[in-house]
């Protein structure tokens, strides 16, 4: 009888920590699952906040479309940078107020969004229009560019 209690204290001893060792790795485990959907949710907020500037950018250039439909009579006047690529344009500025109006919904709505970025050109004998919004996110240079046609 003797023997039997000597064998379940040394079985105890070997034993003695196992427990608290499985709760540190679990601990761990949970601990990184935990770290990996921050991490997740922080990208999809990153990718939310650039599909909302992409969806701004497609109602903004909507947005000068529609004034060019309204006033037909003056396609001309809204050229702005015409030439060079979107983002880079070149050229010259327009001086006419809906385009200095929606330059400024462009700035207030975009980040980095800056008026020599922004890129309007009109072929007057084809009514074919052509603009690129541009902005600058933490993720780099963005752009994008609507084209229509506006005949008379």
């Amino acid at each position: 009888m003797t023997t039997r209690p000597a064998i379940s204290s040394r079985v105890r001893r070997s034993q003695s920590g196992i427990m608290m060792l499985e709760a540190l790795i679990a601990i761990l485990i949970f601990s990184l699952g935990i770290l990996a959907i921050i991490g997740l949710q922080a990208q999809s907020i990153r990718n939310s906040s650039e599909a909302k500037y992409r969806a701004d950018a497609s109602f903004l250039a909507s947005q000068i479309i529609g004034y060019m439909w309204a006033d037909r009579a003056n396609l001309a006047q809204y050229v702005h940078h015409p030439t060079g690529a979107p983002c880079a344009p070149g050229g010259a500025t327009s001086n006419n107020g809906n385009v200095a109006t929606w330059l400024s919904n462009v700035r207030a709505l975009l980040p980095g969004a800056t008026d020599n970025l922004q890129q309007i050109n009109v072929d007057a004998a084809t009514g074919q229009v052509t603009v690129s919004v541009c902005w600058e996110s933490r993720t780099g240079r963005h752009n994008v560019v609507v084209s229509t046609q506006i005949s008379g």
